[in-house]
């Protein structure tokens, strides 16, 4: 075999430990297996492979879970006392037992002398019981260099110390603290450095990997800031136009905001679905248990008072063009006012006629007796925070996580504040553009957006990257 074959990893360990968890979070595979909190759930070895710039890396082999080393271990104990602990193991998979009681272990162990190396995935939660000793004892008897993966240490429930006694115990002292349910930074890097200390010969292959496992994290988090600052612009060239007597009618009023938010918050969650599978996940996945609906994903309100009252507070007094937070429409030019729409604040929430553009249309728009409605600067600045945090979320987020995601209001003066009102400010040229305003994804294919309109998003996904800044 070539030092440029993919390297073969077997991913083994107790069942219900996470292991398919832990290949779905390195690979970003969201079709591989099937992640569930049921013991068992899988029951044959699964291969997914890492690919690096279009090659196979490394090769996972996903098993069973040994579901019952101790009467295997006492099993072996019969087998000829002069043979190596290998040679044991190929005679017990030659025998009838490997296809009948034993068939789960079999499966592992086979694996296991096919492999170049393997990652022993234990549940930290778990009590140190003496099956898990015989587990180990059958692992190491196949003759591979073993990593121990602590996985759920953040947990309550840990009992990190005592596994690490028994672990080193039985020789394996190096071990990787990756949690499949939200890994810490640089976790991958770690996990494929320690491996290098164990296949030196591999050494270099595996830096590789680290080297383009970093440079795709810088890519995916560009890719996540493009995302968000499209839809921004999107939502801050949205302008619709309505006479003055349809605007006074309460009902027709009442109907046109209702589409407006309508079209805010269905720009928001495609953003969010976007999101979510850059980052390997998907809306569907609630059902399996790794990615339950997003906390407020379809109730925060990006119009309510309260949302709208902090997002004017953090953007700043020379932030908000127009005036201040809750006026509608036809709000002033040059001081002087031009209707009553400051009025209809409490009726139209978060919808306002800031940033109008040429104060030709807008005197035309007054003796036409035309309102324009856009959406306001605090609206936009609570749908990219929200979309900011979120990011951060799913950037510490592993497939065995089952928790909700909590996207917080950000701290004053934080990364995430700091960079959605620098956004928000840099996205007031939309404010001239209506046609720039994306179509949907109905009629996605007949959109074309301009130059003009790429470059802005360009500038301002860069204003959001400082966002991830430590």
């Amino acid at each position: 075999m070539t030092q440029d074959a993919a390297i073969r990893i077997a991913v083994v360990g107790h069942t219900n430990a996470g292991k398919t968890s832990l290949l779905r979070t390195l690979t970003r595979r969201i079709n591989f297996g099937e992640v569930s909190q049921r013991p068992g759930t899988t029951r044959h070895v699964e291969s997914v492979d890492l690919d690096v710039n279009g090659t196979a890396a490394v090769r996972f082999f996903d098993t069973p879970g040994l579901e019952d080393a101790v009467a295997l271990r006492e099993h072996l104990a019969g087998f000829d006392a002069g043979a190596t602990p290998p040679e044991r193991i190929r005679q017990f998979l030659r025998g009838p037992e490997a296809q009948g009681v034993f068939e789960q272990e079999a499966k592992v162990l086979r694996t296991m002398l096919e492999i170049d190396a393997a990652f022993l995935v234990i549940d930290v939660r778990e009590p140190v019981l003496p099956k898990f000793r015989d587990e180990i004892e059958l692992l190491n008897s196949c003759a591979r260099p073993v990593l121990p993966v602590l996985n759920f240490v953040r947990d309550a429930a840990s009992r990190e110390p005592a596994w690490k006694e028994l672990l080193s115990a039985y020789g394996l002292h190096v071990q990787v603290r990756f949690d499949a349910a939200a890994p810490f930074v640089g976790a991958e890097r770690d996990l494929y450095n320690d491996l290098a200390t164990l296949l030196r010969e591999r050494r270099d292959q595996l830096r590789g990997i680290v080297d383009f496992l970093d440079t795709e994290a810088a890519e995916r988090r560009h890719a996540a800031c493009t995302r968000i600052a499209g839809l921004l612009v999107d939502a801050a060239a949205i302008r619709r136009t309505v006479s003055a007597t349809e605007f006074a009618d309460a009902a027709q009023r009442e109907a046109l905001v209702a589409a407006l938010r309508k079209t805010v918050f269905d720009k928001a969650q495609r953003c969010t679905d976007d999101l979510l599978a850059l980052y390997g996940f998907r809306q569907g996945d609630a059902d399996e248990a790794p990615l339950p609906m997003i906390e407020g994903r379809w109730t925060l309100d990006f119009f309510s008072p309260e949302a709208m009252k902090d997002a004017g507070l953090r953007l700043g007094k020379g932030a908000v063009i127009g005036a201040a937070v809750g006026v509608v429409a036809d709000l002033a030019v040059a001081g002087l006012s031009l209707g009553a729409g400051a009025a209809l604040g409490g009726a139209i929430g978060g919808a306002v006629s800031q940033g109008w553009g040429p104060l030709g249309r807008k005197l035309a728009n007054k003796l036409r007796d035309v309102h324009e409605v856009t959406v306001e600067d605090g609206v936009l600045f609570t749908l990219v925070a929200w979309q900011l945090k979120l990011t951060q979320a799913l950037e510490q987020r592993g497939h065995a996580a089952t928790q909700r995601i909590h996207t917080e209001t950000p701290e004053d003066g934080d990364a995430p504040t700091r960079a959605a009102a620098a956004a928000v400010r840099g996205a007031q040229p939309a404010r001239n553009h209506p046609e720039w305003e994306s179509t949907g994804i109905a009629t996605r294919s007949f959109w074309r957006p301009s130059p003009q309109r790429e470059a802005l998003v360009a500038d301002l996904s860069r204003a959001l990257l400082p966002a991830f800044e430590a």
